[in-house]
């Protein structure tokens, strides 16, 4: 059994749907997360909530892009560095694991299901 880190050459529409939901619902989370931080931090809330508005933007960018396939390789860079956040907001490191794992089952799932 092979790990399917991207997608067939012409990603299907099962793949695209499955990686959409976890981009919109990580960009969802970061930002409200994000804003938490905030109130927890305000001496660093211009840093937070630019960081939080760049990462839920691409985040929703990179969901109306998956019919091509440069962007779910855009979309793993976009999970590594959700986790490289972690350095500055510890919590970070939880959700970023989460959502990588979340991508990588969407887009396996999503190929096993355009395999039938």
């Amino acid at each position: 059994m092979t790990a399917t880190l991207l997608p067939a050459p012409v990603p299907t529409k099962a793949v695209r749907r499955l990686a959409a939901s976890v981009l919109i619902g990580e960009a969802l989370v970061v930002f409200f997360a994000l804003l938490v931080e905030v109130r927890l931090n305000p001496e660093r809330r211009g840093a937070i909530l630019v960081g939080a508005l760049l990462l839920a933007t691409a985040a929703i960018v990179l969901a109306g892009l998956l019919r091509h396939r440069w962007a779910y390789l855009c979309g793993w860079l976009l999970q590594l560095v959700l986790i490289a956040t972690g350095l500055l907001i510890p919590v970070m490191y939880a959700l970023g694991l989460i959502f990588a794992g979340l991508w990588a089952a969407a887009i396996r799932v999503g190929s096993r299901l355009a395999d039938r």
